[in-house]
């Protein structure tokens, strides 16, 4: 009896891990814009360090061990014929070509900012872009954040840890910043962005532009009424994510155009279709992205090829996890609660990325050959 092919499209975080979970399985298909992982995580790292970054977040997928038996493609998606089952796919050259499935899983995530585009890149052009952003700020002798949310805060603390020479300010809408959090997170951290000599600026709300998907240099207006900001260097970090859902049929979509899921992550109407990740519509904080949800996914599949109950996805109601990603210190990690435990510096390399992360979450990494 064959087995059945998955096709996973998107292989960011959550469709990555999917497909690591269904591999020994189904037959996996996995398209990518991106030639390997590029994650979506740790924003401030990856401007101030992205060597370091690049080691635990950028990884080519030959070096995933449990890859070995899924296919990837190098293309984007372009259309989907539910009743064939089919999606078509257009390769860097302009050409095209169809990828039948009997389960599809859509984890196309969504557009944020300048670090996650959905654009058909190759491996020079995300070297290209990881060094001109860090660039940008490395130069910079004043740099403004605009934002409240973890991307944000994580990007303060990092630039301003890393270069202490620079002025740095955080601007953000609200009281307080990490409205999405526990209070107890932003207490914390906020009394560490004071002591990296970081600015706090609440209830100062920005006038978009257009031109908010990238590093820019153009005064900061601002909708509440102060004067404008001016600096070097100006981070839109402000949350307006847009999902990668222009391939897909309206009637999988909800008002904002995320994927309409029910709480077992099937797409309502459509048998054998799934979605995860930020771009599905699980609950107003869109948390299957960010906790585990692939293996429940995967749990969810076979089941339902097999004609097995299907179990629920449960969001948690705050976000939790790190904030600002590993320090010198250590990594700090935040409960639902807000109760924090910091991993020592020496637990990062040693024990935390190698034995929980590549081997724990990952199944096998190889070794970087380079």
């Amino acid at each position: 009896m064959s087995r059945p092919r998955v096709v996973v499209a998107g292989l960011g975080d959550s469709g990555l891990l999917t497909a690591i979970n269904l591999s020994r399985h189904a037959d996996i298909v996995g398209i990518s814009a991106k030639p390997g992982l590029v994650s979506g995580q740790e924003l401030g790292i990856r401007l101030t360090r992205p060597d370091v970054w690049a080691r635990d977040y950028r990884v080519t997928f030959d070096r995933f061990r449990r890859l070995d038996s899924v296919r990837t493609v190098h293309a984007t998606l372009t259309a989907v014929d539910l009743a064939e089952r089919t999606v078509t796919v257009r390769f860097a050259d302009g050409t095209t070509a169809d990828e039948q499935y009997d389960v599809l899983v859509i984890s196309t995530g969504v557009t944020n900012g300048f670090w996650r585009r959905p654009n058909l890149q190759s491996a020079a052009d995300v070297d290209a872009d990881l060094r001109a952003a860090h660039n940008r700020v490395a130069s910079a002798s004043s740099v403004v954040i605009i934002g409240g949310g973890a991307a944000a805060v994580s990007s303060a603390a990092n630039i301003a840890s890393t270069w202490p020479d620079k002025r740095v300010d955080l601007y953000y809408p609200g009281a307080q910043a990490l409205p999405r959090h526990h209070p107890r997170v932003w207490r914390t951290v906020s009394r560490r962005l004071r002591a990296s000599g970081v600015g706090m600026h609440p209830d100062h709300r920005a006038i978009v532009p257009a031109a908010h998907d990238r590093i820019t240099d153009k005064p900061v207006e601002w909708s509440t009424g102060q004067s404008a900001t001016t600096a070097d260097a100006v981070l839109w970090a402000v949350g307006r994510v847009q999902p990668n859902t222009d391939w897909l049929p309206t009637d999988l979509l909800d008002a904002n155009g995320f994927v309409r899921v029910t709480p077992d992550l099937r797409v309502p109407g459509h048998p054998g279709v799934f979605a995860i990740g930020d771009v599905a519509a699980t609950d107003p904080l869109r948390t299957s992205a960010r906790n585990r949800a692939d293996r429940l996914l995967a749990h969810n599949i076979r089941a339902e090829l097999a004609g097995r109950k299907l179990r629920r996805y449960r969001p948690p109601r705050r976000r939790w996890g790190s904030v600002l990603g590993a320090q010198r210190d250590g990594l700090q990690i935040f409960a639902p609660n807000g109760r924090a435990f910091r991993l020592p510096s020496w637990t990062i390399n040693t024990v935390l990325q190698p034995l929980i992360v590549r081997l724990g979450i990952y199944r096998g990494v190889r070794r970087n050959r380079e």
